[in-house]
């Protein structure tokens, strides 16, 4: 019998769908477990990402018959993301959930998906996603010793906000201080467009808006909801400038030790959990919108194109498909359109 590793787990109530208290039992008990991995994530329990996953988990015991255990682990209880990335890469951790943000600290040309202005929608991003693109992300995974599902999950495309000022033109953005994670896409993006990017990390930034530490963010609507923007920002600004989803990823050596059919199992749920979650997304800003507006603040509609032209101009496009290659380039072209 080939055992990973066990420990305990959370269940939680979320967004109205009950999924019980914490417990240490296994969700299902049909004898005892063959495969026990470890499952760990950093979104809240608020968020879709634990709802779908969750609910992977389950159908995969059910499936298996409880020869495969997975101890869920979420609110980055097992440590701060790129410590648990390193986790996984090392086998520590079985399976992890994981940003492009955060990813790209290790598989550099995983960023790709997320640059500037580059899908105007999502009509856009699942072709690709789901297409070449994804699988050229996954392939430049697989040389970290990862293996990450055939379907994404979606954090939803990156706004703007701002409580001094609208954002509609590139103008509005000089010397604008813009919120960023840590990562040089991000960075070289705000420069490009005359904004002073700052690095906060996500936890300070609602501090950081009401200090002045900086004027705005660049985020997707479901995490302004979950760190409360809303609260101390006017504007919201629909740029959609950059898309953004988080990757399940498994240990390599981990995930080649299983049999084929187990490992189908999970790959097939997993998968069915990041396509329900693109659609809670979906619900999700719709919603936001509507509740935001009643709530006061002012709701921008943004043309995209004068920011990209920006870009262009700036040399961004040329610069970044030096930096990721002619043959990703290529791929992301296919779909998004000419850049550089």
């Amino acid at each position: 019998m080939r055992t990973f590793r066990s420990a305990s787990r959370r269940e939680v109530l979320i967004g109205g769908v009950a999924l019980g208290a914490a417990v240490a039992a296994p969700l299902v008990a049909k004898g005892a477990p063959k495969y026990k991995l470890k499952y760990a994530m950093a979104s809240r329990v608020t968020n879709p990402v634990g709802i779908r996953t969750r609910e992977a988990i389950k159908r995969i015991a059910e499936e298996t018959n409880g020869e495969v255990e997975i101890q869920f682990f979420p609110n980055g209880q097992l440590g701060a993301e790129p410590d648990v990335l390193s986790q996984t890469r090392s086998g520590a951790v079985d399976l992890f959930n994981v940003s492009t943000v955060i990813l790209s600290t290790v598989v550099p040309k995983s960023s790709i998906s997320g640059v500037g202005f580059a899908f105007h929608s999502y009509d856009q991003v699942w072709p690709a996603m789901d297409g070449d693109l994804g699988a050229f992300i996954r392939s430049e995974i697989l040389k970290a010793d990862l293996v990450g599902m055939s379907a994404i999950m979606d954090f939803g495309f990156r706004q703007l906000t701002s409580n001094s000022k609208p954002i509609k033109v590139p103008a509005d953005l000089e010397g604008f201080k813009i919120r960023v994670p840590f990562g040089p896409l991000w960075t070289s993006l705000f420069n490009a467009l005359g904004a002073s990017p700052t690095t906060v990390n996500i936890a300070e930034v609602y501090s950081g808006l009401r200090t002045g530490l900086i004027d705005g963010t660049d985020l997707p609507l479901l995490t302004m909801q979950d760190f409360k923007i809303p609260e101390v920002q006017k504007y919201l600004s629909l740029t959609s400038h950059m898309w953004d989803g988080p990757w399940t990823l498994a240990n390599r050596t981990m995930w080649e030790a299983l049999p084929v059919p187990t490992a189908q199992v999970l790959e097939k749920n997993f998968n069915k959990a990041a396509l329900d979650q693109r659609e809670d997304v979906r619900k999700f800003d719709a919603e936001f919108m509507a509740q935001s507006k009643k709530g006061g603040m002012v709701i921008l509609e943004v043309d995209g194109q004068p920011f990209r032209q920006k870009l262009q101009a700036a040399g961004f496009y040329t610069d970044w498909k030096s930096k990721f290659g002619e043959e990703p380039w290529s791929i992301l072209e296919k779909y998004a359109g000419k850049m550089a």
